[in-house]
């Protein structure tokens, strides 16, 4: 193990005896699931956040994220071995620290790191010796020591010594029903051998997956890129296919499935309606912006950027193919949009495909309604749209239904027995046995 001096040995024992009272900057889909597994591994967890809205659902044991199991929240938050406040003078109180606030693009597709920096300064005004720092939020290579480092330092502590910062990326995948916030690897990587031995024995403390140290927080920050820009670029290609296999008429899902039977060298990635969420259509920008301070030009990433932020407007234009074919304008038509949320059974719209396939509606002029079972309501250039229920009527009165995302509740069968067109963005209704000559699929 690393050699400690006294201020992070004593740390360690804190840590390593469940002595350690741990926050966690952002109640979030990052910051609210790692606060949980904090405190049901046996620590006190302060939650901080600057929505009072938030604070006071967590403290009365109220769950608004899908990843945290509702029972757990209320148990852990009765015992108040988790608490939430919007008091960062709480701070002093805290051993470690883990900040999971967003971190957007702004007008200019230029990272936005307010929130990080922010944080960093709440923090820094009641930090004391003997604490541990990481930062968790999605960002370019460098924040840590560059933009982290310096506000925090600014305390007087000293990196190393008696303060110790560490980058640990998330790796949240909402909805996903193997891989949650415990089971998933981490990986850590500390300003000095000292941080990222602390932040190790945090995470090992608390979770079940592995821990893997990497030499420096902008090794940690790269990877957690290039994770995201991987599937940012393969999701790009098979859009891409999808788009030529149109053309040529063939079934792209069905070229998918073949070339998966491959046992090495092929990995299945599926086109859809355009990229959703916080994490992919955003991450790989940070890269893109950091590459110009080097001269350098990621030309691969800003290609796969466009060819799926143009998937919207293909599925406009194959949703007006197909009325054309019932011999209907798509000015006029009624169309059912299944999904908001950017994936399936989840009820996060941030980045939606759906939202940009609605205004792009609203351009054509057609009369469309959303339908989706985990979203009541979303805005909407500037408005909130209600979302309506599903219903057999509904999906007769429309001229189009369009599947923009693949939520289980939808029952398939009743809508391929009631439509008049289905256009299926997701290939949602693949088992559905049958389609008849209505149904039409990206």
């Amino acid at each position: 193990m690393t050699e400690l001096n006294s201020v992070a040995r004593e740390l360690f024992t804190k840590i390593e005896s469940r002595q350690a009272t741990i926050g966690v900057v952002g109640l979030g889909y990052v910051g609210l699931p790692l606060a949980v597994e904090k405190a049901k591994a046996g620590f006190k967890v302060i939650g901080f956040d600057v929505q009072q809205s938030r604070v006071d659902l967590v403290n009365n044991g109220v769950n608004y994220i899908g990843d945290v199991v509702d029972e757990e929240l209320n148990e852990i938050t009765k015992s108040k071995q988790l608490i939430a406040t919007t008091d960062y003078s709480l701070i002093k109180e805290v051993d470690a620290v883990a900040i999971c606030v967003p971190t957007p693009l702004d007008l200019y597709q230029q990272p936005d790191t307010s929130y990080v920096e922010n944080s960093g300064i709440e923090i820094a005004k009641y930090m004391h010796s003997g604490m541990l720092v990481v930062l968790e939020s999605t960002t370019y290579p460098g924040t840590t020591e560059e933009v982290l480092k310096p506000i925090l330092e600014k305390s007087g502590f000293k990196v190393g010594e008696d303060l110790f910062l560490a980058y640990s990326p998330e790796r949240v995948d909402p909805g996903n029903k193997h891989y949650n916030t415990k089971n998933t690897p981490k990986v850590v990587g500390g300003m000095t051998p000292a941080c990222t031995e602390i932040a190790s024995l945090l995470y090992r403390s608390v979770l079940e997956g592995d821990v893997h140290k990497v030499s420096s927080p902008a090794v940690a920050e790269m990877e957690k890129i290039l994770e995201n820009t991987f599937r940012h670029i393969n999701i790009a290609l098979a859009n891409e296919m999808a788009v030529l296999c149109d053309r040529m008429g063939i079934n792209v899902w069905e070229v998918i499935d073949a070339a998966a039977t491959k046992p090495y060298g092929f990995m299945p990635f599926y086109p859809g309606p355009g990229l959703g969420g916080h994490c992919i259509p955003i991450d790989p920008f940070y890269l893109t912006w950091k590459a110009r301070e080097y001269n350098y030009h990621t030309k691969l990433i800003e290609l796969a950027g466009e060819i799926n932020n143009a998937m919207p407007e293909f599925v406009i234009e194959r949703s007006m193919k197909i009325l054309n074919t019932d011999k209907k304008a798509i000015n006029g038509s009624k169309v059912v949009v299944l999904g908001v949320a950017y994936k399936k059974d989840i009820d996060d719209v941030r980045e939606s495909p759906s939202l940009e396939i609605m205004e792009l509606l609203t351009k054509a002029g057609a009369d469309w309604v959303a339908v989706d079972p985990y979203v009541s309501n979303f805005r909407l250039d500037g408005k909130v749209v209600e979302t309506v229920a599903l219903t057999q009527e509904l999906i007769e009165s429309a001229d189009l239904v369009i599947v923009a995302t693949n939520h289980s509740d939808f029952d398939y069968e009743m809508i391929a027995r009631n439509a008049q067109s289905i256009f299926d963005t997701r290939n949602a209704m693949k088992h559905v046995k049958d389609l008849a000559k209505k149904y039409d699929r990206l």
